[in-house]
């Protein structure tokens, strides 16, 4: 999608319309899709711009820049949810279970551990979601298909007044097909539907960014993961 000559609202503003558009096409209200802008790279004053556009909820992928741009919007705080959707090391769990609302990329049993551990007491739970290496890329993170019933399982037993999983996340490997784009989306989709015939209560697909958010909502996303339609390229 062409991105230059128009401003980040405008960009905002297509975006909507694409997911609003897709959920059409696919018998889907529009309301079933939660719009995440990625804003990772960019300041605070391009998350300011989409929340006066009414932006709500933004991801990042790196602890240190997501902290200085969380304190930065310190009085949106209050307006805003922020999504941890990166890499997550075990010794940068504590800022993360402190300030976000979401973490999208738990992919192993330590890393929820300690995230429900240092979750302060006052807050909410903190909403996690499991991130599937559905292409089985060596590259990337994520819980092998079939080692995630064992490990959702585990994570739903842990502390639930400081931890809350609520589904699975992705990131498949890139292709312009949309056949398999689809196929790959579709794959998270049956592990979900796999664990809620088990019993877990789950109600989260993120899934989807820039290039592929029509394969992801036809396959069920919850949650799009938008960053360059938004902001532009990084």
């Amino acid at each position: 999608m062409e991105t230059i000559g128009i401003g980040l609202q405008g960009r905002l503003l297509e975006v909507r319309h694409r997911i609003a558009a897709t959920c059409a096409a696919a018998g889907r209200e529009p309301g079933s899709v939660s719009l995440l802008a990625v804003s990772k790279t960019f300041g605070p004053d391009s998350v300011r711009e989409a929340h006066a556009a009414g932006q709500m909820a933004f991801g990042e992928n790196y602890v240190q820049e997501a902290l200085a741009k969380i304190e930065a919007l310190a009085d949106l705080r209050a307006q805003l949810q922020w999504h941890f959707i990166g890499p997550l090391q075990s010794n940068k769990t504590r800022p993360v279970a402190e300030v976000f609302d979401w973490v999208h990329s738990v992919d192993r049993l330590k890393i929820a551990e300690r995230l429900a551990a240092q979750r302060p007491a006052g807050l909410p739970a903190l909403n996690v979601c499991l991130q599937v290496n559905v292409s089985g890329e060596a590259s990337k993170g994520g819980v092998a298909p079939a080692e995630l019933p064992a490990l959702a399982a585990a994570v739903a037993a842990l502390a639930p007044g400081q931890l809350r999983l609520r589904g699975l996340m992705s990131i498949p490997e890139p292709t312009d097909d949309a056949g398999q784009q689809r196929a790959a989306h579709r794959r998270l989709r049956e592990l979900l539907e796999a664990l809620r015939q088990q019993g877990l209560v789950l109600d989260t697909l993120s899934m989807g960014m820039s290039a592929d958010l029509e394969a992801a909502i036809a396959e069920g996303s919850t949650i799009v993961r938008i960053g360059t339609a938004i902001f532009g390229a990084r």
